[in-house]
């Protein structure tokens, strides 16, 4: 469940802030003349505008209060029915932020509000949407059980930290297709304009056959919670849980997933093997984890064409988010939109939606006209291409897609109580052990 992020002040969203301007004059061309039938949650009816649906928002934290804004940004008629979280602090503050915004949309009376690990059960029995924003490693439990009780989902990336995971996330969505479900995952740059542009003019040839590709996500790093007295061992990782790999994966995964799944996009297929290099040589705190500060890998695709990927979490580096291809006609800046040589190009549309705003609009324009809309597959790639690149620089080792994905290392723990071990354990002196390339097994 949802380890609260970053602290949420009551009337402040801190993840997808919402842009009243351009999502207000959507929600008015979207969705004015929607008059189609479909199906929500095995039930058919007439998708009118006086048809509520509702919602359930999984994880209260600073991710999942974003996007339940968003998504209640997205539709006049919809509501927020339950709540549900491993924690209880956040969950008022949430609630009180969607209110202060969203004002009679979030009717949550206090039997709809769930704590727990089983929590989430709860929620979505209540709604016809559900929200999955708690951290990654939750994710394939929680697709599982909204798809068997037939909801349509929208599920932060990334979706899985593990081969296990990624698997039971396709699984999943190959159900959710038989059961006519919609899902969405939180790769925004499918939905924003100036990806989508960029996107058609290189894969109608604009810069020639694509040999080679480079992205990063380089930066400073995130917040660090320190243990608080009393805290058992599961809550403590819950709390810090970006720096535990069977919560977050680490940040090749958490992060660097948006950069690796824009190369996948641009390459219709995800990498074949890859190999690479990483470690853990600035941020080290007691507080920091199992994790890896950098990361260094190349990937190859199918066609033989090269991806040279970094990401890395140490302060007063370069920073760079962005993603950039090499054609045998010229380049393109995919991240800023800009194509050079032969056929050069710029987008400089102005007022287009927020994408974050966008892919909850196109979510429920898809549940509302009834059509196929299914992210979950690429999502689980682009996830598994995250997972590969950490396996590679955790072992040093060249790894193969094929003995990735069928991995059987399952990082989540045993058992879900407070008083129960997570899969990684301090040592006496509240250390970690960290992976040792050369040495570290990881397929």
């Amino acid at each position: 469940m949802n380890p609260n992020e970053s602290q949420l002040p009551e009337s402040k969203f801190t993840r997808r802030d919402f842009i009243k301007t351009t999502s207000s004059a959507a929600i008015g061309t979207t969705f004015a003349s929607v008059v189609a039938a479909t199906t929500i949650a095995g039930k058919s009816f007439a998708a009118q505008n006086n048809s509520t649906l509702k919602i359930a928002l999984i994880g209260c934290g600073g991710r999942g209060s974003g996007a339940a804004n968003q998504a209640l940004s997205a539709d006049k008629n919809l509501k927020l029915v339950a709540v549900a979280d491993a924690f209880s602090d956040r969950m008022d503050g949430c609630l009180k932020s969607l209110q202060k915004e969203h004002g009679d949309k979030v009717v949550v009376p206090e039997e709809n509000r769930f704590i727990g690990f089983d929590a989430y059960k709860k929620a979505i029995a209540l709604a016809d949407v559900v929200i999955l924003a708690t951290p990654p490693g939750f994710r394939p439990i929680h697709f599982e059980e909204a798809v068997k009780q037939g909801k349509h989902v929208f599920m932060e990336k990334p979706v899985a930290v593990d081969a296990p995971g990624v698997r039971r996330v396709l699984a999943a969505a190959a159900e959710a297709k038989t059961k006519n479900l919609k899902v969405g995952v939180g790769l925004q740059r499918h939905h924003q304009m100036g990806y989508l542009e960029t996107m058609e003019r290189l894969h109608d040839g604009a810069i020639g056959d694509i040999v080679a590709m480079r992205c990063y996500w380089n930066g400073s790093g995130v917040w660090v919670r320190p243990r608080q007295a009393g805290q058992t061992e599961m809550e403590y990782q819950m709390r810090n849980w970006y720096y535990f790999n069977w919560l977050c994966g680490d940040h090749i995964n958490e992060q660097h997933i948006h950069n690796l799944d824009v190369i996948n996009w641009v390459k219709n297929g995800h990498p074949v093997r890859c190999h690479g290099m990483g470690g853990r040589q600035v941020r080290t705190g007691i507080d920091h984890g199992e994790i890896f500060d950098h990361h260094a890998v190349e990937y190859e695709y199918a066609d033989g064409s090269r991806l040279f990927s970094q990401c890395e979490h140490i302060e007063g580096v370069w920073s760079s988010v962005s993603e950039h291809v090499i054609g045998t006609k010229g380049t393109c800046d995919v991240s800023s939109h800009i194509i050079r040589g032969a056929n050069k190009w710029k987008f400089d549309k102005q007022g287009a939606i927020d994408p974050y705003q966008q892919e909850h609009n196109d979510l429920f324009k898809a549940i509302r006209t009834d059509k196929p809309y299914n992210e979950a597959e690429y999502g689980a790639h682009s996830t598994m291409t995250s997972i590969m690149g950490r396996m590679a620089t955790y072992s040093g080792k060249s790894i193969e897609w094929d003995e990735a994905i069928n991995s059987k290392i399952d990082l989540m723990p045993k058992a879900f109580a407070w008083d129960a071990n997570p899969p990684t354990l301090p040592d006496k002196n509240g250390r970690y052990a960290i992976a040792i390339p050369g040495k570290t097994i990881t397929v």
